[in-house]
């Protein structure tokens, strides 16, 4: 017992250390926020949200992605947003609890910056006895027209898997293909492809609120000293949709990460990005493409916990995530109404880095974190949960100027804010 606790004792320390900025500004401190700050303008006049006609199941979105539409020639004519919801989730969140009641389902939205509607995605196909709670989403580019694979995250009643359907830019239509599930899957969170058939995908736990007894402690435990237990897989299924092998092979690419959540693929397909929600990090990884082998390069701290991560069409990752935890947890509990939210952008710059830099948002970044080594932060949107509050997913469409951010526990789901 000695010998157990005289090696535990330096490794709680360890993990403490690295935790430090997350521990005294996220956990100990709550961050001066301003009600509302958008980067390109006045929140009141350029954000609102992305659903303007009220719909009681687009409300509490976790993620949010691109759909890109190209010609014959190559040439982008589109791109939508894809965002998964979940407005059952004060009554099942698996990984910030409650694990109350599965039943009621989440559902699957489609934005079209040309139209400027938000359409719900009809699941098709879809087994009756399955339950739904998506998270991750990521779907394949449509080419001249033609359909696209879109997989989904599911926090399903009795186990995480990931679903696959079929989306065609015609219809307004998921159809089911496969229930994708494998050992590995343990608490997987949010995927980024490599190909129509493959993907990276986190896990955010090892253990999970799913475990009897424990499962109350454990995961808190495994979050709040950023053990890092948790780890990134990357995933072949088969082309055959048919073949009752679905999953061909899963590899792990990243382990020993602490709450690995949101991950993303840089344009050139060269490096990969993955949040370490527990000690307020993004991991930056060199990718090979040829085999999907992943190998550390760099990281960034940031002055919150990060949930997603995109890149956008020039490269630079934005970034969007949870000031302040006990807010949040507050609010899961139904204490609060609101919690914090921010997101930045992470860009990589050359030459030497100021110690001071994000100087036109309400609260810098640089007056919490170092002075990152070769990037660059630049705050894009921040609340104090009065304008938009819990936010998961942050993304920039280079062709609009668009900036998207979903909120985990946003009456308004996802708003939009125009330059």
């Amino acid at each position: 017992m000695r010998l157990f606790l005289v090696t535990l004792t330096p490794l709680l320390g360890l993990f403490i250390w690295r935790s430090k900025y997350t521990f005294y500004y996220n956990i100990l401190t709550k961050m001066e926020l301003p009600d509302g700050y958008y980067y390109e303008g006045e929140v009141s006049s350029h954000c609102h949200p992305m659903n303007s006609a009220p719909n009681l199941s687009f409300k509490y979105c976790e993620d949010a992605s691109f759909w890109d539409h190209y010609d014959a020639d190559g040439k982008l004519e589109e791109r939508r947003v894809v965002v998964s919801c979940d407005s059952g989730r004060r009554e099942w969140n698996t990984v910030m609890g409650p694990l109350l009641d599965p039943t009621p389902r989440g559902s699957l939205w489609m934005y079209s910056p040309i139209s400027g509607e938000t359409t719900h995605l009809t699941l098709e196909n879809f087994p009756a006895e399955h339950t739904f709670h998506p998270l991750g989403v990521e779907i394949y580019p449509s080419y001249s027209g033609n359909a696209s694979y879109m997989y989904v995250v599911n926090h399903a009643a009795n186990k995480t898997v990931i679903e696959q359907f079929r989306v065609s830019p015609s219809e307004s239509v998921a159809k089911h293909i496969r229930t994708l599930s494998h050992p590995f899957f343990v608490a997987s969170n949010a995927l980024a492809l490599t190909s129509p058939t493959s993907f990276y995908v986190t896990n955010d736990h090892v253990f999970t609120k799913r475990l009897p007894y424990v499962g109350a402690v454990l995961p808190m435990v495994e979050t709040v000293l950023g053990i890092p237990l948790s780890f990134a897989g990357h995933v072949i299924i088969n082309p055959d949709e048919t073949d009752e092998t679905a999953v061909l092979s899963h590899t792990v690419v990243a382990p020993f990460v602490a709450f690995s959540n949101g991950l993303s693929i840089s344009p050139s397909g060269l490096e990969l990005a993955i949040a370490s929600t527990s000690i307020g990090t993004v991991y930056f990884y060199s990718r090979n493409t040829s085999t999907n082998a992943l190998t550390f390069s760099t990281s960034v701290q940031l002055p919150f916990p990060p949930d997603n991560v995109k890149y956008d069409h020039y490269g630079n990752l934005v970034v969007s995530g949870h000031p302040h935890f006990p807010t949040l947890l507050q609010l899961v509990a139904g204490k609060v109404d609101i919690a914090p939210s921010w997101v930045v952008s992470i860009s990589r710059i050359q030459g030497a880095v100021t110690a001071e830099y994000d100087l036109n948002a309400p609260l810098s970044t640089s007056t919490i974190v170092p002075s990152p080594a070769n990037h660059t932060v630049q705050t894009l949107f921040q609340s104090n949960g009065k304008i938009f509050t819990s936010s998961t997913s942050g993304l920039i469409d280079t062709l609009s100027g668009n900036l998207y951010v979903t909120g985990l526990y946003a009456e308004d789901g996802a708003i939009i804010c125009h330059p």
